[in-house]
Formats: structure tokens, C-alpha cells, sequence
């Protein structure tokens, strides 16, 4: 059975994923009243080669009295928590995905899945959710994206320099979100997903370089636009739904002369309905690092 954390971080990844032309990085810095904000756009995954980190990420990093992530990484990576979503990323009535779906988009992923070596059999009680996450994870392990993204690496750094970490949500609200993100509308998750999974090597490629650069307008005028237009209930429930829980958490940490590192998805701060937007509407001075 493959390693659950790598399901998880893979959904972040490929659902997910202020704007200067010169940006050098993907960290943000707001200020309102003594009061510091430090914003860091991640990649839940990477590959070696995209090591090591810009260095704004670092000079946040050591400028924050509190690191907050969107939820308890060591939680997620508990084997409790890994059986849970197991549990319910399988149908409990038993039934197959085949009977979730539409003859034609069965078909589809059929398809796929026999052209790439996969048996399909194998996966069959897995919910959509789950069953694209799986896919998503080999297609990510043939590119060679096997390394622990931005979040894991100053988690661990945190905790192994007993920094103060908070985190955006609680991991069972994390999994809800994987496990359910594709009921009511299986057909248009799974023709989304496939097609994704088409263009995983070119996608990543330009995520990974618009992150590098801090090319906010790249990101969202690509990934999430898309996402917008392709997939609006997808854009509602991962990014917009979960910034307007988010902000007021963000906020009542906030304290003068207290200096926050807020390390999220790149694709929840960018564009018209990001986080970095956001806080500028609550009066927050706004700067790229």
C-alpha cells in the first residue's frame, strides 16, 4: 500500500497548486500597527533539484514568533489519521466507482489507466477523491517529485527548534476536504482530473517556475483560472471557502511588535480572492520580499 501522506500532499498539489514583474520570491510581508505578517506561497511538493528554498522563505521564517500551517502535519503523518482516511476514501456500501460514474467518463478513465499500466480493478472501491489522488501520486512519482514540499521542511525545522507552530485547520477538516471534494459531481472531477493528469509534466513545470519567481499573476491567471472556469465548485470549496475560514484566524493571532509566518498553498494567495488581497482590504501595507 503506498504511503498516504504522499496521497494526501499530492490532492494539495495538483487541486491547488503583488504581482511585480522583478518579484524574486512567492513570501509576502504585511504590516498594520506594529504588527508583521509574512505570507510564503508553497508547493506541498517538490523535487530535489528545487532545493534549496528561495532564501525569503528563510529571513521569514527567522523573523516570525509563531509559524502557522494549514493544519498539524505531524497529525496528518500519524498512522491513525492515515487509517481514517483509508477508511474513508473507500465506499462503506461496498459498491465500485464504476457505478459513480457515467458510462463515457468510465470509459475515459479506463482508458488511462490502461495505457499507463494501471489496474484500474485494484482501486475499484476507492471514492473518486481518493482514486484520482492515487493516480496523481504514480504520475508524480514517473516525474520524479518525491521530496517533501516547503510546508513539511519548516514544520520539521520548527519543531526541531521548538518554534511556536498554530495551523489554518484541524487534519480531520483537511480530510474532509480530500475524501469529499468530488460528491455531487464525480463525472466533471474525474474529466477534470484526467485531463490534469495529461498535462501533469508541462503544469508542474510552469507552477514550479512561476513559484520561484513569485509570479502571482502567472499562477492565477493559469492554474486557478482554470480551476474557475473548469471546475468552479472545486475553486469554491478548496480555495475560496477555506480563505474566508482562515483570514479571521490569521488576524486574531495578530498583536503588536508579534511577527506571524503564514506558509499555505501559492494558489491560496494570489488573485482577487487570495489571502495576500485580503489582508490588503483590511488595511494591511502590502510588499513583495
Amino acid at each position: 500500500m503506498m504511503h498516504l501522506k504522499s496521497v494526501i500532499l499530492s490532492l494539495l498539489t495538483v487541486l491547488l497548486c503583488c504581482s511585480a514583474a522583478m518579484a524574486e520570491s512567492s513570501v509576502w510581508k504585511a504590516e498594520k500597527n506594529g504588527a508583521v505578517i509574512y505570507l510564503g506561497g508553497t508547493i506541498h511538493l517538490l523535487r530535489q533539484s528545487d532545493y534549496p528554498l528561495p532564501t525569503e522563505f528563510d529571513k521569514a521564517y527567522k523573523a516570525a514568533d509563531l509559524v502557522m500551517f494549514e493544519t498539524d502535519i505531524d497529525l496528518l503523518n500519524d498512522p491513525a489519521t492515515q487509517m481514517k482516511l483509508l477508511a474513508q476514501g473507500v465506499y462503506g456500501d461496498g459498491s465500485t466507482v464504476d457505478r459513480h460514474l457515467s458510462p463515457k467518463v468510465y470509459a475515459e478513465l479506463s482508458s488511462y489507466c490502461q495505457a499507463n499500466g494501471i489496474p484500474l480493478q485494484q482501486f475499484s472501491r476507492f471514492r473518486p477523491a481518493m482514486l484520482m489522488t492515487i493516480l496523481t501520486m504514480l504520475e508524480l512519482k514517473k516525474l520524479g517529485i518525491s521530496e517533501e514540499g516547503v510546508d513539511a521542511h519548516y514544520f520539521a525545522r520548527a519543531k526541531k527548534e521548538r518554534k511556536p507552530v498554530k495551523w489554518l485547520e484541524t487534519a480531520d477538516e483537511q480530510l474532509g476536504y480530500l475524501v469529499t471534494i468530488a460528491d455531487g459531481h464525480e463525472d466533471e472531477f474525474v474529466s477534470y482530473s484526467l485531463k490534469d493528469l495529461l498535462e501533469t509534466s508541462e503544469q508542474l513545470e510552469m507552477l514550479t517556475a512561476a513559484w520561484l519567481k513569485g509570479d502571482g499573476n502567472k499562477i492565477d491567471g493559469t492554474m486557478v483560472a482554470e480551476m474557475k472556469t473548469a471546475a468552479p465548485y472545486i475553486y469554491k470549496k478548496l480555495l475560496l471557502e477555506r480563505n474566508r475560514n482562515w483570514l479571521p484566524i490569521i488576524l486574531a493571532e495578530q498583536k503588536p511588535s508579534k511577527t506571524l509566518f503564514i506558509l499555505v498553498g501559492v494558489a491560496h494567495l494570489v488573485g482577487p480572492d487570495g489571502l495576500v488581497e485580503s489582508l490588503k482590504k483590511s488595511g494591511y501595507k502590502v510588499e513583495k520580499l
